[in-house]
């Protein structure tokens, strides 16, 4: 993400609170069928008063997740089952190997004031030692190591905030995990990266730079409609997608990538809530693109920030994969392959580096 277009007071003025038309008939129409038990209206008052003080798309909660349980902090990891691998094997056709993951480096475009700079104290750092004369190197790297270069968002990384600002009981991430129970110095207590299971599964990579004929531009959306006809150009089919999938998006954006990092980082072709949203439908475990988000920045609604992470991480548990490199799979036409990731095990941590690969 870009830090501008948190700072636009402009574009994201805090979104208009509003009561769903159905609980305010619920809260004004009396009696139903002659009488209405107390508990039941009090109930409703409650919910009616939380979805008063909810934001924009946040009228519902959202947990717990109907299909893990109030205590899952897996997310749409827990698709990885040994059914899930043997289906995914079935891909692999001619044993290519494709990194998709970019290469870490402190010129790398980066999201705000984020960091990456790697040291090496000392050359050689130490010895020798021994008769055989041993010496070594070591690097010390001082990085937001989760949400630098190709990053893969973790469920502690995006949240909502409910009720008013600043009440950490209300700020609310997957699962209704609170900030006030999450959140500490040393490391997430719940949601951190330690609890994604590895992934191991069926990848299909839409190619919407060549369905557009050129790189798409920053605030470009893609669509439920670019998203089959990409599908039909592949020769795929939409019942392709499996629950427990991973999708990927080719924009052209990466061609930027180390060539204008300031157009890189200044917006971004992606996808809206409608796609998210289809996805969303289809059970997917997990997003990725040749962008710094996946979804479309600016949004379409200047009201809205980062509306798809928000629908895919917190709400749902799906993951997204960010900074990818399609240009191997791009160049031999490969659309489906799988998909394979273990985040760095890092206790607490927000996100993951790492370096994803493509099977075919």
């Amino acid at each position: 993400m870009d830090s501008r277009y948190l700072q636009d007071k402009e574009e994201l003025k805090q979104p208009r609170r509003e009561i769903d038309e159905d609980r305010r008939s619920f809260l004004t129409a009396g009696l139903v069928g002659g009488a209405v038990a107390a508990g039941t209206l009090a109930a409703g008052m409650a919910h009616a008063q939380q979805v008063a003080q909810a934001p924009a798309l946040s009228d519902k909660v959202w947990w717990p997740h109907p299909k893990w349980g109030k205590d899952d902090q897996a997310g749409a990891s827990n698709y990885m089952t040994p059914a899930k691998v043997l289906d995914t094997v079935k891909l692999i056709k001619d044993g290519k190997v494709y990194r998709i993951g970019r290469i870490y480096e402190s010129a790398m475009p980066k999201f705000g004031e984020r960091a990456f700079t790697l040291r090496i104290p000392g050359s050689p750092t130490g010895g020798p030692f021994g008769v055989n004369k041993l010496i070594y190197n070591d690097e010390y790297l001082s990085t937001e190591i989760g949400q630098t270069g190709t990053q893969f968002d973790g469920l502690a990384h995006i949240g909502i905030q409910m009720g008013k600002d600043g009440d950490k009981s209300e700020m609310r991430y997957y699962n209704g995990v609170t900030d006030q129970e999450m959140n500490s110095a040393y490391g997430m207590k719940k949601l951190g990266i330690e609890n994604v299971k590895p992934f191991f599964t069926r990848g299909h990579l839409f190619d919407l730079e060549a369905l557009k004929g050129a790189m798409m531009e920053a605030g470009q959306e893609i669509t439920v409609a670019d998203l089959k006809a990409a599908l039909q150009k592949q020769n795929m089919q939409e019942s392709d997608i499996k629950e427990g999938d991973a999708v990927f998006f080719n924009t052209g954006w990466g061609k930027l990538w180390m060539k204008n990092n300031d157009k890189f980082n200044g917006g971004e072709p992606g996808i809206g809530l409608e796609a998210a949203k289809w996805f969303i439908d289809k059970g997917i475990a997990l997003t990725g693109a040749d962008t710094w988000g996946t979804e479309v920045v600016p949004n379409p609604n200047k009201d809205l920030a980062f509306p798809v992470h928000a629908e895919l991480i917190t709400k749902n548990g799906i993951f997204n994969h960010e900074n990818l490199d399609f240009t191997g799979l791009i160049a031999d036409r490969k659309y489906q392959f799988a998909y394979i990731f273990s985040p760095a095990p890092i206790r607490g941590a927000t996100g993951s580096n790492g370096g994803p690969i493509a099977v075919t």
